[in-house]
């Protein structure tokens, strides 16, 4: 699937990089050349206009929004208006620039498949009207508020969130806008070269393609990423970055952006390059910190008290975690950190207890094995993951 839509990808930049303006002498790239690099994600021209447009990513962002929205107040007709929305339609609550922009969500998702089962699993959870108990799908109550699980203790809308920010954002900035197949693809290279712009715009499609990363990542913060309200990966970021072995990696990110974009309208690869393996480093090791984090800190913790329903919420969002480790990318092997086989055996031993989550025998004598072998991998400790300031 991935190589078919990256085939697809390249060819559409091919045609949009037709449409671009004349060309201007400039001189031949030098990785050695001195330019100053901003403090923030602020890039112009010489006619000082931004030369960022990120509006599909916020677009993007607001539509995950919305779906999970639906998910979670149990106001979804069925799955097939939850698949919709993923197309792009069927927004509701003043969402007309919604359906009426020329974004979606399945054009940039991987793995389709899995999200029309997670909205078949919601639609089953939410209309059951039952309370949920071992093998039987409904809600519980927390603090006030319904959440509704499948009939092995699984949440429907933490697997939609944290699945699609793995499928459709992290595979989109990792696998795709930072890869430097997909950078330099046709004539990509040559343009930001010679400053040749998409026709109508001022940027290069380079500086687009990485503009558009970064906007997956903080397109849906207030103010970007110097806000208080943090959105997405931005905001376990932020939590991640609150832990004490891992606290330099939220400075990581940002900067690896900023100088990276930087970079290419100064036509430096090297240090494009060396910012592209900072960001798909740093980025899977967030999914792989934060997955840790929820099946044996929130998890485990949480199997003792009211026979574990407290540790279905937490541990789905692990789930969900992990599951996105399919997306991805370590740049010293090129690959995933985990095969997708991999992660299916990890996943499906998180589930092997009887009815799942249900079987907080199982999930006590194994949790911490499972966590092991993900934090390992990136070579931290289970350990390490457990610090937390929701």
């Amino acid at each position: 699937m991935k190589s078919t839509f990256f085939k697809n990808v390249c060819i559409g930049i091919l045609v949009s990089a037709s449409l671009v303006s004349c060309k201007k002498n400039n001189p031949t790239p030098n990785s050695n050349v001195k330019y100053s690099i901003p403090t923030d994600y602020t890039f112009v021209d010489g006619s000082n206009k931004l030369t960022i447009d990120i509006k599909g990513q916020k677009y993007r962002i607001a539509m995950i929004d919305q779906i999970s929205s639906e998910m979670t107040d149990s106001i979804a007709d069925n799955q097939d208006n939850l698949f919709k929305m993923l197309n792009g339609t069927m927004f509701n609550n003043n969402a007309d620039s919604l359906n009426n922009s020329s974004f979606n969500l399945i054009d940039k998702t991987a793995n389709v498949d899995f999200f029309k089962s997670v909205f078949e699993m919601s639609v089953k959870a939410t209309s059951s009207k039952l309370k949920a108990s071992e093998g039987v799908a409904g809600y519980y109550n927390d603090n006030g508020k319904k959440r509704y699980f499948n009939e092995n203790g699984l949440e429907p809308s933490q697997l939609f969130k944290k699945g699609i920010m793995g499928a459709c954002l992290m595979n989109q900035v990792l696998n795709y806008h930072l890869n430097t197949s997909y950078l330099d693809a046709g004539t990509n290279k040559t343009d930001n070269n010679n400053r040749v712009v998409v026709s109508g715009e001022n940027y290069t499609t380079m500086e687009h393609l990485w503009d558009e990363a970064y906007g997956y990542i903080f397109g849906g913060d207030i103010n970007d990423h110097v806000s208080p309200e943090y959105n997405y990966w931005s905001e376990y970021i932020h939590i991640v970055n609150t832990d004490i072995y891992f606290n330099t990696i939220k400075k990581d990110i940002i900067d690896a952006f900023i100088k990276g974009r930087a970079a290419i309208t100064n036509k430096d690869y090297t240090t494009r390059d060396a910012q592209i393996a900072i960001i798909q480093k740093s980025l899977s090791k967030v999914s792989a910190v934060r997955g840790v984090f929820y099946l044996t800190n929130e998890g485990k913790s949480a199997l003792s008290v009211d026979g574990g329903i407290g540790a279905f919420h937490p541990l789905s969002e692990g789930y969900g975690f992990i599951w996105s480790l399919k997306y991805s990318y370590n740049p010293e092997t090129k690959s995933p950190y985990f095969s997708e086989n991999e992660i299916d055996v990890i996943l499906a031993d998180l589930m092997k207890g009887k009815n799942g989550f249900y079987d907080v025998d199982y999930l006590n004598a194994n949790l911490n094995t499972i966590a092991e072998k993900i934090a390992t991998r990136f070579g931290f400790t289970v350990e390490q993951a457990f610090i937390n300031v929701d």
